[in-house]
């Protein structure tokens, strides 16, 4: 990807103009990562690019963004400009196209203001982002309340920054951030759904989960969350602390990679304590259906941000059934099977052994159904059915909701092997069973 990039750099360079890497993949450059993509800012007018790219198209002829395909790979190519006002906290009324040094003065934060040459091999720093990379601090161009106010989204890209680079935020870019959290809700529900994504698939999302809440946008955005600030647990299983507590916990303890719904199902499994919480006559705290009310309030949640019905599905389960695990050296071996055979459960695991580790401790569910997978592992947890409902027909059964019912009997008993083929299922069937009266004879 670099080597077109380069290619492009050089072709705008020999038609004349002015051309450099710009924004995070500099950053990331200088920091020994490898950037995802490259975008290229140049003195070029989006005419005189598409002019030299005739394969081009434009993706924002506002603001003078044009994209080019080369090598398989896209790049945006934008006019270096300055923003006129910005009225809805989004995106400027005007632009107006000008020089490499007034182009980083326009964007977010210092070290995502520079310029790169790639073929000189030299950074282009107006902003003291290189300063600023060096020391680990996140620090808005210029004004920072005007920074912020020019598009609100900046306010969860900071923290996204700083949870995902690790950075310090400079105290006025905080303090702007802070004065400014209320106005993130100007900002649309999807654009604020994917700088959280970012935030919670980042190994430092504790972090992030800390930045939210002491910068006030934990309040805006999910304010179910900081409703479980003071919401007590049973100490006896819960010494850690309260809700909230609990919550961040679990947070740190979970592996560096991890899938969406699994981060955010661990942000809301306990959603619905302050809801449910009660204390009975022996004075111990209670959250009876603290997980259906949860499950309701988590779908409630991620239709708010626009989330898939994929990540939905997902999320919810895991809610609605992390109580089960409790239960599982109870269940039959047809029953406990069928739970580990959800298309979840991997993730739903997860999510129980992080529950444990920040509150009781015991791994003791964890661990029977760890070696449960391995007694489990020579055949499919759910192997093919040996019967049919063709079948009971032939045996002299009416169509009809009774077949299901034994069908799912003969499936328990070879889920927990005393059936292990057809003509034993079929035995057990005619030994075991009667057709509804009426029905007809069977063979």
């Amino acid at each position: 990807m670099r080597t077109e990039a380069v290619k492009i750099v050089r072709k705008l360079t020999e038609a004349g103009h002015v051309a450099f890497f710009a924004g995070g993949c500099v950053r990331d450059m200088l920091r020994g990562q490898k950037p995802k993509d490259y975008d290229i800012a140049t003195d070029a007018r989006p005419s005189e690019v598409t002019a030299l790219f005739p394969s081009s198209g434009e993706v924002g002829a506002h603001f003078g963004v044009v994209l080019v395909k080369a090598g398989g790979h896209h790049f945006e190519i934008a006019t270096f400009r300055s923003d006129g006002d910005y009225r809805d906290g989004r995106r400027p009324e005007s632009v107006t196209y000008t020089t490499p040094e007034e182009d980083a003065k326009r964007r977010d934060f210092t070290v995502n203001g520079m310029f790169f040459d790639p073929l000189k091999e030299e950074v282009i720093d107006f902003v003291g982002g290189r300063a600023d990379l060096e020391a680990g601090v996140l620090r808005a161009i210029g004004d920072a309340e005007k920074r912020f106010q020019e598009d609100y989204l900046r306010m969860l890209r900071a923290v996204r920054f700083a949870t995902v680079l690790g950075f310090e935020i400079e105290e006025k870019t905080w303090e702007a951030l802070r004065n400014n959290a209320p106005n993130i809700l100007k900002i649309s529900p999807e654009r604020i759904r994917d700088e959280l994504n970012r935030v919670w698939l980042s190994e430092n999302r504790q972090r992030g989960f800390d930045l939210l809440v002491d910068s006030g946008l934990m309040t805006q955005v999910l304010p179910e969350i900081m409703a479980l600030q003071g919401c007590e647990q049973p100490p006896q299983f819960h010494p850690e602390g309260d809700v909230f507590v609990h919550t961040r916990l679990m947070l740190g303890l979970l592996p560096a990679e991890v899938s969406l719904p699994l981060v955010l199902s661990v942000l809301f499994h306990d959603i619905g304590k302050p809801a449910t919480a009660t204390v009975d006559e022996d004075g111990r705290i209670r959250f009876n259906t603290h997980d259906k009310v949860g499950a309701r309030m988590t779908e409630d949640i991620l239709r708010r941000l626009r989330y898939s019905n994929e990540i939905i599905e997902a999320t919810v389960e895991a809610v609605e059934i992390h109580m089960v695990f409790k239960d599982v050296r109870k269940m039959r071996t047809s029953k406990l099977k069928r739970f580990m055979a959800r298309p979840y459960f991997e993730d739903e695991m997860e999510l129980h052994r992080v529950d444990c580790e920040s509150s009781h401790g015991s791994l003791a569910n964890y661990e029977f159904l760890r070696d449960k997978e391995e007694e489990f592992s020579n055949e499919p947890l759910i192997p093919p059915r040996l019967l049919s409902g063709n079948d009971l027909i032939a045996l002299g059964w009416p169509s009809g909701p009774e077949i299901g019912e034994v069908l799912s009997q003969v499936e328990d008993l070879h889920l927990e092997g005393r059936l292990k083929n057809r003509e034993e299922a079929l035995a057990w069937v005619r030994g075991n069973t009667r057709p509804p009266a009426g029905a007809a004879a069977g063979n």
